[in-house]
């Protein structure tokens, strides 16, 4: 059986597809009116009405529940808001310094694959962290990007300390995607205590400015752009959006 490493995660549109919508928004959105807004672009995509979308945000400090999340995950419920939702995977954690990307793919236009569209938002990362030189490496028992720690203590088994930089969890309807991915640029790694972050809590958590990065939100969002279009095909930002 293919390995998420071994899987290729080329995945651009039939030709003749129109680009993808770039959308990005200022301030902080609120999770039920994100969520809203996607149901209504996954429905006008599937329906063929609107093109496909890219939807760049940040959240209000919030923790999400996936479809497999485990209540004894949530260590500290009354912290911060809880949302239930449809996405795959187990608690997360959104808030203000980490990049939201919710992805709204036609599939059928691409590859009807959903390991293969997993593995594929796992490149986007990894080939956007490559652009700051960060090394972002896949776990074949754990969906994410991470990030090795050889100045932190090695793991109880003797191995070296790894961080999380990137989640991801997504759902499909008609073969149109959404949920996404979120990058840790400069959060408060002190809000994912409150939760064991999608179940796993031998491994920590980090951000871009945890390792030493001097960066904003703004600059990973070219370089996300830019490896969006090397594996998924061309982006054009929404009129009004910004970007």
């Amino acid at each position: 059986m293919l390995t998420r490493t071994d899987i290729e995660t080329n995945m651009l549109p039939a030709p003749g597809s129109p680009p993808v919508r770039w959308r990005i928004s200022e301030g902080l959105v609120p999770y039920e009116q994100a969520i809203e807004e996607m149901e209504r672009e996954v429905a006008a995509i599937a329906s063929g009405e609107a093109d496909e979308l890219v939807w760049l945000l940040e959240h209000p400090p919030l923790y999400t529940a996936g479809t497999s999340a485990d209540a004894a995950d949530l260590i500290e419920p009354e912290r911060f808001p809880v949302f239930a939702t449809g996405r795959g995977g187990e608690y997360t954690y959104h808030g203000p310094g980490q990049r939201v990307v919710y992805v709204m793919l036609d599939l059928k236009r691409r590859r009807q694959d959903v390991r293969a569209y997993v593995a594929a938002l796992e490149d986007v990362i990894i080939r956007t962290l490559d652009k700051m030189n960060v090394r972002g490496e896949r776990r074949e028992d754990r969906v994410g990007v991470w990030v090795r720690r050889p100045e932190k203590p090695l793991l109880p088994d003797g191995g070296m300390a790894e961080d999380k930089i990137a989640a991801l969890g997504i759902r499909l309807r008609k073969w149109v995607s959404f949920h996404g991915l979120s990058i840790n640029v400069d959060p408060d790694l002190s809000h994912f205590s409150g939760i064991v972050p999608c179940g796993i809590s031998a491994y920590g958590v980090t951000s871009l400015v945890d390792l030493g990065l001097p960066v904003m939100i703004g600059d990973v969002d070219v370089l996300l752009r830019e490896a969006f279009e090397e594996v998924f095909g061309p982006a054009v930002p929404e009129t009004g959006a910004s970007g």
